[in-house]
């Protein structure tokens, strides 16, 4: 049974269809000829003033969420999220769609978080895929309604 096994030919495997290249799609995420596009990675490190646990904590971590909110619905903050407590400090990331260190500063600044001292921010260029671009209409797909 082995040498019947052994010399019938392997099924060909179909090769997966490649997508077709969409020249609007490219555009409208700044792609360049590899499908890639610059931006600013900032790495948000534990600051030197961390605010006492109450009202004022809550208030600028609410200011820190609506600025994120702010800058992804301005098309400028492509991705953002929490590090798991990691014991170098780093606390968090943003990916602005920008080449300028400068004015990824100038966005990050005006984060509460930054402003009190909480934390504080370090920029990197970075070249990455343009289809970043897409996640923020993405993710708002995966969150739910807030319940009435």
């Amino acid at each position: 049974m082995l040498s019947v096994l052994l010399a019938m030919p392997a099924a060909a495997a179909e090769p997966a269809p490649v997508p077709a290249f969409d020249a609007e799609l490219a555009r409208r995420t700044g792609a360049d000829e590899r499908g890639m596009r610059p931006y600013v990675l900032v790495i948000l490190k534990t600051g030197p003033q961390r605010m006492p646990d109450g009202e004022a904590r809550q208030a600028m971590f609410a200011g820190h969420f609506a600025n994120m909110e702010r800058l992804s619905n301005e098309g400028k903050l492509v991705l953002a999220g929490p590090f798991v407590q990691d014991p170098d400090g780093w606390r968090g990331l943003f990916v602005f769609a920008l080449d300028d260190v400068e004015q990824a500063r100038a966005l990050t600044e005006t984060d509460p978080v930054i402003v009190n001292g909480e934390m504080v921010a370090e920029y990197h260029r970075w070249y990455g895929s343009a289809a970043n671009m897409l996640l923020s209409d993405l993710h708002k797909r995966l969150v739910p309604p807030p319940a009435p």
